[in-house]
């Protein structure tokens, strides 16, 4: 327990700077005697009072504040300065004598602290005011050296002695070592802020060097000829863009080379913007162009022909066999989509046998086409009619020629619809067929059963009409229909196996078939199915 602080003193010496020490007057007398004997350390004295083996450690209790001697005649060794406790500067200059140590041990004049526990006697002040000198029960004793000794100082600071004796000029002050620190720590935050800018550097730029990043060298540029860039390759030579430009209105679409003369096959809503007076511009894969005229058209199967002149170097596409195809086989679809010429898409074939039909624009039906088609999921847009949809062996199966849309439904020639996966393709052995006819005659043949069908009848089936409008009967004599014996009011079923629900699916089932070929037909009448062959007849397309 620390002793009491004498009246007016500070409270606790170890956060302030020690006091000076007022010399008692020559006259005063101590006011305890010393003890007859004292109690001497186990161990020598350390001249340099170092803990543990000097004076007590910061675990001792403070010492009473001392009354200094008088310096013997003889003088006094001043022990060697040091810096003030704690950076506070030097301690007041005081005598200190250094006697020499007694038989037991005890430095003369230096007593040992006093025992622990040991409460010092309180004094209290004169009637002039000053504090009285503070004294132990031990009698006077020399300056301890424990009045500069501060435990809460910085570490590894000695121990200090008093200070020289009077007269004596006070040495000078040394460096404090907070300044090291502050140097050490500055010095360590600049070299801190230049590596984390050079860290930084290097993590954004990669080094200091200039950047070259890892790349693979160039290939060959072959590809398996099944691939969708091998398809590609082989087959985009053979694909051109049309350009139609009429009185009335334009458009884009594409089309494809049928033979080393020149003829390309295309959409007959392609060409049908150049009328009669219009003009229409080819340009192929490779950018040259040529003007096209028109060599024959069919509005009932969607198909034109038209003719370069004075190009070499055609490259004709072969053509497949569309009923070889498979639902799900890979299929690819070239054209020029709003223009974009030379695009590529892949899909698969969808489904066979799609009964469809498009245009009717004028309203007389004499512009609406009838097609038993191919579905794929293929990407197909406006720009991509009549172009090829070719197989894994670049083989056209189909012609390109109309899309289900989201907005509208209309087809490619109505607007500007985008692809949902819904397009449709005229299978390539009826485009042959008619494109061979084109060419040879500039008219294709459609074939015909002789009946004129109910387009009005909501039940299932195609039904054959009663009456035509212009009185004539709805079964042609002598007609394929005629000859088989179908009646009015008959309901035609099904057409090779195949079921009918309506009478434009009647009409792309027959059409599906060539002239002459016969065909087995199912049909109701009077509530009872029958069964007929006929032969198909030809009619002249427009």
């Amino acid at each position: 327990m620390d002793p009491a602080p004498p009246a007016g003193a500070p409270t606790d010496t170890r956060l302030m700077d020690p006091a000076p020490i007022v010399a008692a007057p020559a006259d005063t007398a101590p006011t305890a005697a010393e003890p007859p004997h004292r109690t001497g350390p186990l161990h020598a004295p350390d001249e340099y009072s170092t803990p543990p083996y000097g004076g007590p450690g910061p675990w001792a209790p403070a010492p009473p504040v001392q009354r200094p001697v008088a310096t013997p005649a003889h003088g006094t060794p001043v022990p060697p300065p040091y810096a003030g406790t704690n950076g506070h500067g030097p301690a007041a200059q005081l005598p200190a004598p250094v006697p020499a140590p007694d038989a037991q041990g005890h430095a003369e004049g230096w007593p040992p602290p006093p025992p622990a526990h040991t409460v010092p006697p309180q004094h209290t002040a004169d009637r002039s005011g000053q504090q009285p000198p503070v004294q132990n029960q031990q009698g006077p004793q020399q300056p301890s050296q424990w009045l500069r000794y501060d435990p809460w100082g910085a570490p590894q600071q000695p121990l200090s002695h008093p200070g020289p004796g009077q007269g004596t000029d006070t040495p000078p002050r040394r460096g404090r070592p907070g300044s090291l620190l502050v140097g050490a720590a500055l010095l360590a935050l600049v070299a801190g802020g230049i590596g984390g800018g050079i860290g930084a550097y290097v993590e954004r730029n990669g080094g200091l060097t200039t950047v070259e990043l890892p790349q693979a060298g160039r290939d060959s540029g072959g590809r398996a000829p099944d691939s969708v860039a091998g398809i590609a390759s082989s087959a985009l030579p053979s694909v051109v863009t049309l350009h139609v430009n009429g009185t009335a209105e334009s458009g884009t679409g594409t089309g494809f080379v049928l033979d080393d003369r020149g003829h390309i096959l295309t959409n007959n809503h392609v060409v049908a913007p150049a009328g009669s007076t219009g003009d229409i511009t080819v340009t192929f894969s490779g950018g040259e162009s040529a003007p096209a005229e028109i060599v024959g058209k069919d509005s009932g199967y969607d198909l034109a022909v038209v003719k370069v002149t004075g190009v070499s170097g055609l490259k004709p596409l072969p053509l497949g066999n569309s009923d070889n195809v498979q639902v799900g086989d890979p299929v690819v679809a070239i054209g020029a989509p709003f223009d974009l010429s030379n695009t590529v898409t892949s899909g698969i074939i969808s489904a066979k046998q799609r009964p469809i039909t498009a245009g009717g624009e004028k309203g007389d039906g004499t512009d609406v086409s009838y097609v038993d088609a191919l579905q794929t999921d293929a990407p197909i847009n406006p720009g991509n009619s009549g172009g090829p949809l070719v197989d894994t062996e670049a083989r056209v199966i189909g012609i390109n020629s109309a899309i289900r849309a989201a907005d509208s439904g209309s087809g490619l020639d109505g607007g500007q619809s985008g692809s949902i996966g819904l397009g449709f393709a005229i299978p390539i052995n009826q485009g042959k067929r008619v494109a061979e006819e084109l060419i040879n005659t500039g008219k294709a043949t459609h074939p015909v059963i002789g009946v004129t069908l109910d387009m009005e009848f909501t039940g299932d089936g195609a039904k054959v009409g009663g009456k035509v409008a212009d009185g004539g009967a709805a079964v042609t004599g002598g007609g394929p229909a005629d000859k088989a014996g179908i009646r009015a009011g008959d309901i035609i079923t099904e057409v090779e196996g195949q079921r009918v629900h309506s009478g434009e699916e009647l009409i792309v089932k027959i059409r599906a078939h060539r002239p002459g070929d016969e065909l087995r037909l199912v049909l109701t009448r009077g509530g009872k199915d029958l069964s007929m062959t006929l032969t198909l007849g030809s009619a002249s397309g427009t």
